[in-house]
């Protein structure tokens, strides 16, 4: 009886749908004021190019790699054939992490946008969480979501990616209508001042671009699902990072046109304040942003969900986690109980309430970046120590794109460190990230000792094997075609 496997399906629309709208999501619409606040209008669009910049470099280290080794986990296959087995739960683990904060951020954020379009309607207060009253219907808001982000993912990534699409259609209006509105009924004069709080401000922004751009990598975790040449994954994941760059630049502009410094800070959210005021203060119109922005949030929720859970499918696999954990839906050809993993710590986000969430997203931050370090590592050590390997994107800066991705990225993770301006909170944040250490220390130690190291390094290298082979045979047909 042969290996149940993940069934090729995405094409191109699927992929870049699966990236942007992973990325967008829900920042744009609830943060946006916040880097305006903290940089300046300038300030926070410099901050989004250093990011962007940040995010094209490791994208590239991305793009050659995924190409390479269109295997489910992305992450944790590059890491291991660079640098072994421990090296690659780390990396897996770390954007397991990243992925997970996404994911409860939109569980906790669908009930915020209510508040928004049904003023008033948290009801039945059941404790306090950080200040923050945690009520009922709130809560049953952010739950009733999970559940229901959950069962599309369950049902398949064709369905899931399906509902993304529409859904980034809406996100996609929206924020056109914002950009264009605000572009001719605002003012430059609003944009003052151009700079906040200097150098600190832009780096306060700085370490929030990650966690904003978080999503172009789920496209190497779902790979093993694209049915397209090896080439173009790299292309299309190098778009989808440059399409989220342009993106956030002009929401950023256009709301700082069209918001003064004053209404900014009065404002509740931002975005949608803006795009009413941007059409003679029309609440329909700043509804509509609304549902774009809730579009935003089941995009990524939907892509977090593909993501995290193909990463741990990928580790369960390996023997890294429990087996279980690695086993397909036999109609659904999905990673149903690590889904199902995921859908418990979603749904139980909104009862956290939404200080508590921020606590877990900065952490999330941290893994992320330090992810992205470890895959531009890979890169320059599998430039050296592979040579050879079949790269269909193979990237013209070589190895030099590869250092600069990493030093950059280990830039980025400094300014997470005690002393920086933009630190972790002590004891919150480093809390989430020392007991995310210590859980993932267990479960590697206790799955090393049922299932082997021999088991995991055989596993890793007959599939890095078979799909290099594969590669290579499909380069020769389409050659010789």
């Amino acid at each position: 009886m042969s290996e149940t496997r993940f069934i090729k399906t995405l094409g191109n629309r699927d992929v870049l749908t699966l990236a942007f709208g992973a990325m967008i999501g829900w920042g744009w619409v609830v943060t946006a004021g916040l880097w305006i606040t903290e940089a300046g209008s300038l300030g926070a669009i410099l901050a989004f190019v250093i990011g962007g910049l940040l995010v094209t470099f490791v994208g590239l280290t991305y793009a050659e790699l995924a190409s390479a080794l269109p295997l489910a986990g992305g992450e944790h296959v590059y890491s291991f054939k660079a640098m072994g087995r421990v090296a690659s739960f780390i990396t897996t683990w770390a954007i397991i992490l990243g992925y997970v904060s996404v994911v409860a951020f939109e569980a906790v954020a669908l009930p915020t946008v209510f508040e928004y379009l049904i003023p008033n309607y948290s009801k039945g207060y059941l404790y306090t969480v950080a200040d923050w009253d945690v009520t009922i219907t709130w809560a049953g808001v952010g739950i009733i979501g999970s559940i229901f982000i959950a069962w599309i993912n369950y049902r398949g990534i064709k369905f899931s990616t399906a509902a993304m699409f529409i859904l980034t259609l809406l996100i996609l209006i929206a924020g056109v209508l914002l950009i264009t509105g605000s572009s001719y009924s605002g003012n430059t004069q609003n944009m003052q001042p151009l700079f906040e709080k200097g150098m600190a401000g832009i780096l306060t922004v700085v370490i929030m671009t990650p966690f904003m751009f978080v999503g172009f990598d789920v496209i190497p975790q779902a790979a093993e699902e694209i049915k397209l040449p090896q080439k173009q994954i790299g292309k299309l994941l190098i778009v989808s990072v440059i399409m989220a760059i342009v993106w956030y630049i002009a929401v950023i502009f256009g709301v700082s046109r069209v918001l003064s410094p004053s209404e900014i800070a009065q404002s509740n959210l931002v975005t949608a304040d803006a795009m009413a005021k941007a059409f003679g203060d029309s609440q329909m119109m700043g509804n509509l942003l609304v549902l774009g922005g809730i579009g935003g949030i089941l995009t990524s929720w939907i892509g977090f969900y593909i993501g995290g859970s193909r990463a741990i499918y990928a580790l369960a696999r390996a023997g890294m986690l429990p087996k279980s954990l690695g086993e397909l839906h036999p109609k659904y050809n999905t990673p149903h109980k690590a889904i199902l993993l995921i859908a418990v710590l979603s749904t139980a986000a909104p009862l956290l309430g939404r200080p508590a969430l921020v606590w877990l997203v900065d952490a999330g931050g941290l893994g992320l970046v330090v992810a992205w370090f470890m895959v531009a590592l890979s890169f320059v050590i599998l430039r050296k120590k592979a040579p050879d390997m079949y790269r269909p994107f193979r990237l013209h800066g070589g190895t030099a794109t590869g250092w600069i991705a990493v030093f950059m990225s280990l830039g980025v993770s400094i300014l997470y460190m005690p002393g920086m301006p933009s630190a972790l909170i002590w004891p919150y944040e480093w809390v989430i990230v020392f007991a995310w250490i210590i859980l993932g220390f267990v479960f590697y130690k206790t799955s090393m000792s049922k299932y082997g190291t021999e088991y995991s390094n055989k596993h890793m290298n007959d599939e890095i094997a078979r799909v290099i082979t594969y590669d290579n045979q499909t380069d020769i047909k389409e050659k010789s075609s």
